[in-house]
């Protein structure tokens, strides 16, 4: 992939920094004559080499941390609906073998759903929760992968290869 720098901006990029400086403005940060400059520049503008440099002497806007802060949230949200489908499959693995054991009266599978759901829904709360902390759910979700992906090279790296 190229560097992203370099990648083509559309419309909507620009208008979003075009509020950033509107803002910068209000704060006093810009002048009338300089919003109108780099306005003029933003709409010229044809990579996000070239809207960066607009307010490169800015420091970070509200907008744009609050606009951030919803993109990691989202992203997130669709890792823990994904591992909520892979837990959701093995519980109703686990509802089938019980369904064709012939249902008895204790719901066994109950517990394999609270196993693997416990995590996605303390990572769910915490997530959309009122104290939301976002880095620990980033974290969790990061350590999950990793030792997702060890496994996964550890039984790999014997495929093929006779058992002592």
């Amino acid at each position: 992939m190229s560097d992203p720098s370099q990648l083509r901006v559309a419309d909507a990029d620009r208008e979003r920094v075009i509020e950033e400086l509107h803002e910068h403005t209000v704060a006093g940060r810009l002048t009338a004559e300089e919003l109108e400059e780099r306005i003029g520049g933003a709409y010229r503008a044809t990579t996000y080499a070239d809207l960066e440099a607009l307010r490169s002497d800015l420091p970070v806007s509200a907008s744009s941390v609050a606009l951030e802060l919803s993109k990691r949230r989202s992203r997130l949200r669709r890792r823990l609906v994904r591992e909520a489908g892979g837990s959701l499959s093995v519980s109703a693995v686990c509802v089938g073998i019980w369904l064709a054991a012939g249902a008895d009266a204790s719901f066994w599978p109950g517990w394999v759903i609270a196993f693997t759901m416990l995590p996605l829904i303390r990572d769910g709360w915490r997530l959309i929760g009122p104290a939301s902390d976002v880095e620990a759910v980033e974290a969790r979700l990061q350590a999950r992968r990793t030792r997702h992906l060890t496994r996964g090279r550890r039984r790999t790296r014997y495929r093929g290869l006779p058992w002592p």
